[in-house]
């Protein structure tokens, strides 16, 4: 599985911080450059399949289908209206999901089993985006997964969370996926004018080095308007900024995936 295709959780435990916005114009970005992209929606409340244009009476099949076994990838994925690109959506049914599996003895591992198939290894980037904490959901997402990209809002608390999801990581290295690593930091919501956001940048670029991207996401109206129109801001504004600096992280992403088969 590992050499077939790159599977990506976008976690962050704080909300707010753009995660499904970056899934979603991530992903589309990839697939716009002729990537085959697949997002797994693990967010009980469904906004990246919301934001892809997936009604939620379409949604006969969903990850909570994929994680309890009743349903795999290739029955799931749905289309989105974006070439290359498909998402296995949500529905509430994810809140029951920890309770219902608390005592299974693989209960961190059912998306890593759903995801080690022909027709999962079929994508070459799937994309998981994370509910916003730290739960059995997350934690399947990151055993799953080959490296974790953080949305990280530049704002005054964001290296105290970023230090908590670090931690995070390390503890899911240690337990569940040894192989586990950051695929990098992006920061979102940056506003030029703000000396604030400033300082953020250059005190996460000094933490982190060279782990964080170069692209900063700026805060937009257009992204923020385009979920409403169930489309991602790459396809209801190309030629915003927030649009533009998408389509340079997907550049980012891939230039380091280069490096990383190289070495």
């Amino acid at each position: 599985m590992f050499e077939k295709n790159r599977i990506i959780t976008i976690a962050n435990q704080k909300g707010g911080v753009g995660k499904t916005t970056t899934a979603i114009n991530l992903a589309t970005a990839l697939a716009a450059i002729g990537e085959n992209v697949l997002i797994i929606d693990l967010d009980p409340q469904g906004n990246a399949s919301t934001g892809l244009g997936i009604n939620r009476k379409d949604r006969v099949h969903s990850s909570y289908d994929v994680l309890m076994g009743e349903s795999d990838v290739g029955e799931t994925a749905v289309p989105t209206a974006v070439p290359n690109l498909s998402i296995v959506p949500s529905t509430m049914d994810l809140l029951g999901f920890e309770m219902e599996i608390s005592q299974a003895t693989d209960r961190a591992f059912r998306l890593k089993r759903a995801l080690d198939t022909d027709v999962a290894r079929a994508y070459s980037y799937i994309l998981v985006d994370c509910p916003p904490s730290f739960n059995l959901l997350t934690m399947n997402a990151m055993a799953a997964a080959h490296s974790v990209l953080v949305p990280l809002q530049c704002e005054f608390f964001a290296l105290e969370g970023l230090s908590q999801l670090l931690e995070t990581v390390d503890q899911v290295r240690r337990t569940v996926n040894p192989l586990l690593d950051i695929q990098g930091i992006v920061l979102t919501m940056f506003d030029a004018r703000n000396n604030l956001a400033q300082q953020v940048v250059s005190d996460v670029r000094t933490y982190l080095g060279d782990k964080v991207y170069h692209t900063l996401i700026p805060r937009n109206v257009r992204v923020s308007e385009a979920p409403s129109y169930g489309k991602p801001a790459i396809l209801y504004d190309l030629k915003c900024a927030g649009s533009q600096a998408y389509l340079q992280l997907a550049s980012e992403v891939i230039q380091r995936e280069r490096r990383r088969k190289a070495a």
